[in-house]
């Protein structure tokens, strides 16, 4: 790869559950990004514990890389089906390193095959057999010209909390075989000087820093695909940053533990999938009424009911922003990469505590567990702790009716301070009432929360614009998409103007109105059946978008698919 340019190459690792597949992508990642090239991964599992075939997508270059793109420059097969499996997304050229034990039936298969004992060599390292795919990468990095010792520098520093030594040994392993069996390699080409390296993080992970970042002082979540790496993440740091984290026995339980633990004043939030966001919903309904803080991770994976289980998609928006019985303000965000799920985590954070209301944090599996070299400041962003208590003692109203909608905050234990919850409706006090002067002046009171959000709008990304900004055209599309999209931007035949909604609820109209008026052709682009998020801009704006590229096989857009789409409304 010349080191002055941004060509992009795509290397698979496949095999069968169990076989270290995704831990060999995470690997491969964290290797070439110290080599000073930028990285983005992902990861493709069916619901089984054995078996199957999985494989990770890592695509690389010396610029920044927001997809992974489906051709492929190399594949490392640790089985005889992911030969076969993935020989028709091969580039002509393409370097295939195949476990040595499956030659034999390979031979037909039509593929320039390079053999690596694989096996063998972890056996001779002393290394389980999830480990071998560290060998392939040696051989890799031959082929690409790098030298040994800046292999194992790199190897040494990414398994330094897996046995360093040992990876080394199996790195080495494979640069003699291949070096041995004398293969060509080509000149070496590694990136200049990287200067600051950034880290390697998957869209849990970064919410979780964002959630920390804002105050986070409790987690709660059952492990529920595709959130769950948020949990073991949070439970892993918590200890060192006196964060509670706590597994329930069910997705009711979290929620309703979670407004506990937000009540008597705990900075909480939860992570689940969908599905477990539909068990929540009478507890969110409380949340509402109630004016507890709560900050929802709802990573989407494909439906309905059980659906794909393993696998991604935007089929809930419509969902998530009408989610819960009766009329209550929430706020929904959908973060499009690794930086904005760090970003967006924050905010919904600091936004529930500070307007005393749901926030969702909408993701899905392919942002959740796709990995990216990114920068993250995680002190860029702190707590709001929100409206506070000035009085309190006898004179304290929990659900005092304010102008900007927002009561004072006090919690359980405060001296001579009386702190009501209920999930009823309720006067000033907290005490049911029925009257409906007071219903209605409780419910303008809730909804009055949502004129400051409005006013947040000046302060906050509702909506970001990239591409050519003067173009007759645009594509507007929301949350993962946008890695594919951009990168299919590069593809592309006219110029375009590119929309990413980011806030779904409350949505900035106006805005969105402003970049898409008086184009020429609008083209919408949704990983769901019906289009969602172009519902919801007719809703908003009256602008209806006629042009859609919708994909609703469980998998992600790739970007030389999603451009070939895009320059047929073009």
């Amino acid at each position: 790869m010349d080191a002055g340019s941004s060509t992009i190459r795509t290397i698979a690792i496949g095999g069968a559950a169990g076989d270290g597949v995704r831990e060999a992508g995470i690997n491969f990642s964290e290797l070439l990004n110290e080599l000073g090239y930028r990285t983005f991964s992902s990861f493709d599992y069916p619901s089984l514990i054995r078996g199957g075939h999985n494989y990770s997508r890592i695509s690389y270059s010396t610029d920044v890389v927001r997809a992974d793109y489906r051709e492929l420059d190399v594949l490392v097969a640790v089985n005889a089906e992911s030969v076969l499996v993935h020989k028709e997304a091969l580039k002509e050229g393409a370097r295939v390193f195949v476990e040595t034990a499956y030659l034999d039936r390979l031979e037909d298969c039509g593929v320039d095959l390079i053999p690596i004992p694989m096996k063998a060599f972890a056996e001779e390292a002393g290394a389980p057999q999830v480990a071998r795919t560290s060998s392939a990468f040696g051989a890799y990095g031959y082929t690409l010209g790098i030298p040994l010792d800046r292999l194992k520098e790199m190897a040494d520093k990414v398994f330094a909390n897996v046995g360093s030594e040992m990876n080394m040994k199996l790195v080495e392993k494979g640069y003699a075989h291949m070096k041995k069996e004398g293969h060509a390699q080509d000149e070496c080409n590694l990136p200049e000087e990287p200067g600051v390296i950034p880290d390697v993080h998957d869209g849990n992970r970064a919410v979780a820093m964002g959630l920390m970042a804002a105050g986070l002082e409790a987690y709660v979540g059952y492990p529920m695909t595709p959130s769950t790496s948020t949990l073991q993440y949070l439970a892993k740091v918590g200890k060192d940053r006196g964060l509670f984290t706590v597994h329930p026995e069910d997705e009711i339980a979290v929620l309703n533990m979670a407004l506990g633990l937000a009540f008597a004043g705990k900075r909480t939030a939860v992570g689940t999938a969908n599905g477990g966001v539909a068990l929540m919903q009478e507890t969110l309904s409380l949340a509402g009424v109630s004016e507890v803080p709560c900050v929802i991770l709802e990573s989407m994976r494909m439906g309905p009911a059980t659906g794909v289980a393993t696998h991604t998609s935007q089929g809930d928006l419509q969902f998530t922003i009408h989610v819960a019985h009766g009329e209550f303000p929430r706020f929904v965000v959908a973060p499009g990469d690794v930086e904005e799920c760090f970003e967006c985590a924050a905010d919904a954070m600091n936004i529930a505590w500070k307007y005393q209301m749901p926030a969702i944090i909408l993701s899905d599996k392919h942002l959740s567990e796709s990995y990216m070299s990114v920068n993250i400041d995680e002190g860029s962003k702190g707590p709001d702790l929100g409206k506070r208590a000035e009085v309190t003692g006898k004179e304290y109203k929990r659900y005092e009716i304010t102008e900007d909608g927002v009561s004072p905050l006090a919690f359980p234990g405060t001296p001579d301070t009386m702190v009501k919850g209920t999930s009823y409706e309720h006067n000033e006090e907290g005490e049911a009432t029925e009257d409906p002067v007071a219903v209605k002046a409780m419910q303008d009171k809730r909804f009055r929360k949502l004129n400051g959000l409005y006013a947040d709008f000046e302060w906050f990304p509702t909506v970001k614009t990239y591409g050519d900004l003067d173009a007759d055209a645009a594509v507007v599309f929301w949350g993962s998409t946008k890695g594919a999209m951009l990168e299919a931007y590069k593809q592309l035949k006219k110029p375009v103007k590119l929309v990413q909604v980011l806030w779904m609820e409350p949505f900035d109209a106006e805005r969105v109105k402003t970049e898409l008026e008086g184009m020429r052709v609008i083209v919408d682009v949704e990983a769901n059946h019906t289009a969602q998020l172009a519902a919801v801009i007719r809703e908003k704006t009256s602008i209806e978008i006629t042009n859609k590229v919708l994909k609703y096989d469980a998998q992600p857009f790739t970007p030389t698919d999603l451009a070939n789409e895009v320059n047929k409304y073009l």
